[in-house]
């Protein structure tokens, strides 16, 4: 964005995400013009998605992530075990390591 401003060239962004709702604040962040907006509701999905949010109490930093590694590991066997495939969302690409790490050492 900085370049575009700073040089008056446009810039194309593209930004994707399966469980974004908030995609007008998103657009209205990237400063993207409203007719420049196209957004592709679930009806666009060849398989729905379901969400699921974990709530977890601990306050160690460290039990937070063990507790979150096990109820995710959890969750993803029995969805697997119903015949699902399953992806898993997390915060950072740090985070998609760890995790994909410490769920790949339960299995």
């Amino acid at each position: 964005l900085r370049y575009q401003e700073t040089s008056g060239q446009p810039v194309r962004l593209v930004a994707l995400s399966a469980t974004l709702p908030n995609y007008q604040d998103v657009a209205s962040f990237l400063r993207v013009e409203p007719e420049n907006l196209f957004h592709f509701d679930s009806s666009f999905r060849p398989i729905p998605l379901d969400t699921a949010f974990l709530g977890i109490t601990e306050t160690n930093r460290a039990k937070q992530m063990a507790k979150l590694i096990e109820i995710c590991y959890e969750a993803m066997i029995e969805q697997v075990r119903q015949g699902h495939q399953v992806m898993v969302f997390v915060h950072s690409r740090g985070d998609t390591f760890k995790t994909a790490s410490a769920l790949a050492q339960m299995a």
